[in-house]
């Protein structure tokens, strides 16, 4: 082989080699997190304990806190089978095969080809069909081809960064809808659990007033009571039983609700009544800051910044030239038998430089437009950061305020009860009316139903603000993968 040929040989390595040295180039911005409006501390925090490295929400399971059994493993099932939580992960799974494709493009695309082909020319004379058949040809051919665009300008490399980060997004919206879910059928289990024991509570009151319609009733026909005495009992009997019956289609639309959420028809569970309730607990406080990594509404909104800011580079490098380096070789003969042999042999390598060179506008819209993006993204990640400091103050402060008032609550109970015994007692002496009695019974119902909506809402109230501080997730499962790419 002469030098010359041995140089032009040569000639598209060298384009290689100089490509690569050039790929160390990434146009567009790196990523920095925009600053948001940060507090020191929560405002209605007064008297909460900042969380410990090893509090209970870090562990994942934050329904724990609440101690029952029955709870943990319908939040277990509703983790495995709900629908919305499962088209949620289907959604994250088209994200990570972007990511994929996005990747693939980084790397040279090798495809193969064999074929057979025959042709013939009809003559114009009056010849045989011997003469005829001469005329047909067949041609076999086996080849590689390849192609890889060299990613110079970090376009590729961007719009892989851009795929990750939406990927990652993907992944904290997941942990959202998770995170919701969970709130509401832990919410709702609560409720149906404060619901048995207003239910017991009726129950027990519908006993009481039968007991005493049986004695007004003795007494109007013993002539000590008027009949209105005995009606106003019936009254009362009658009023505190609706209540009672009542109850039951709320408790029944509460067990559908948890039905669905585990992903089974109402017809199928059945949640029996019991006589507890599960204690409030002490809520972990954690300070404002660690809601950027707590929450995972705040992560999938910086996931969305970062890859708009990737976008841009993406855009920008569309006003530089793509080089594609392709190569394709192989053997081809009109003879099969002897196809694989030197002599049948054909290869070709060279690079391809294509650029845009007038586009009346358009790169410069498509930068616009990313850019744009970029900051609409940016406000959407500091309006998101508001809403959850807001969230957590709403429910810090909802807290503080129920437990205040529950505390003024049971001393208005109790002075109800003892209100109801001294009129009982009243009444039995003959000093006082029925009605005085009914009022002061009713008023003593009412406080105790009152009561326990109050507890069912200070529960209610602590899953909120559970979930408002990002129950148990962590922004540290979102593991970014390394952008690979070409740089040397």
């Amino acid at each position: 082989m002469s030098s010359l040929t041995f140089n032009q040989s040569l000639r598209p390595l060298a384009l290689v080699a100089m490509a690569l040295s050039l790929s160390a180039c990434t146009l567009g911005p790196d990523y920095q997190r925009p600053d948001v409006p940060m507090a020191a501390e929560f405002k209605q925090a007064e008297g909460w304990k900042v969380a410990a490295p090893a509090d209970a929400l870090q562990r994942g399971e934050w329904w724990t806190l609440y101690g029952d059994a029955e709870l943990n493993s319908l939040v277990g099932r509703l983790n495995v089978s709900n629908q919305n939580l499962a088209a949620a992960e289907a959604q994250y799974r088209q994200a990570r095969a972007l990511v994929r494709g996005a990747r693939s493009q980084l790397f040279p695309t090798i495809g193969g080809s064999g074929g057979v082909t025959r042709g013939g020319q009809g003559s114009t004379s009056n010849s045989t069909i011997q003469n005829q058949a001469r005329g047909i040809s067949e041609s076999y051919s086996l080849g590689l081809d390849a192609s890889w665009e060299l990613d110079i300008w970090g376009r590729l490399r961007r719009n892989l960064e851009a795929n990750q980060a939406s990927m990652q997004a993907s992944a904290a919206d997941l942990a959202a809808v998770r995170l919701s879910l969970q709130s509401e059928l832990v919410q709702t289990y609560l409720r149906l659990r404060v619901m048995d024991e207003q239910q017991r509570l009726l129950d027990q009151t519908v006993e009481a007033f039968a007991r005493s319609l049986r004695l007004t009733e003795n007494q109007y026909r013993a002539g000590i009571v008027p009949k209105s005495d005995a009606t106003q009992a019936l009254t009362q009997l009658r009023s505190t039983e609706a209540q009672a019956i009542d109850l039951r289609w709320q408790r029944a639309q509460m067990e559908h609700a948890i039905a669905v959420l585990i992903g089974v028809p109402p017809s199928e569970l059945s949640i029996t009544e019991r006589d507890q309730i599960p204690a409030l607990p002490v809520v972990p406080l954690a300070l404002p800051s660690q809601l950027l990594e707590r929450r995972p509404d705040v992560a999938s909104a910086e996931r969305q910044v970062i890859a708009a800011n990737a976008q841009i580079g993406v855009a920008e490098a569309a006003w530089y030239p793509d080089l594609t380096l392709s190569a394709s070789g192989g053997y081809r003969n009109s003879s099969f038998s002897n196809l694989v042999s030197v002599p049948n042999r054909f290869w070709s390598l060279g690079p391809q430089l294509a650029m845009t060179l007038f586009d009346f506008g358009g790169r410069r819209a498509g930068l616009e437009q990313a850019e744009a993006s970029y900051d609409q993204t940016v406000a959407n990640y500091r309006q998101t950061v508001l809403n959850s400091f807001r969230e957590v103050e709403d429910n810090l402060v909802q807290l503080r305020v129920l437990g205040e008032e529950a505390v003024v609550q049971q001393q208005a109970l109790e002075a109800a009860q003892e209100s109801l015994r001294l009129i009982e007692n009243q009444y039995r002496a003959g000093t006082v009316d029925f009605l005085s009695v009914a009022t002061v019974q009713t008023t003593a119902l009412n406080n105790e139903r009152t009561n326990l909506t109050l507890l069912g809402d200070r529960l209610a109230a602590s899953v909120q603000l559970i979930a408002a501080l990002g129950g148990g997730w962590d922004e540290e499962v979102l593991q970014p993968e390394p952008v690979m790419s070409t740089e040397r």
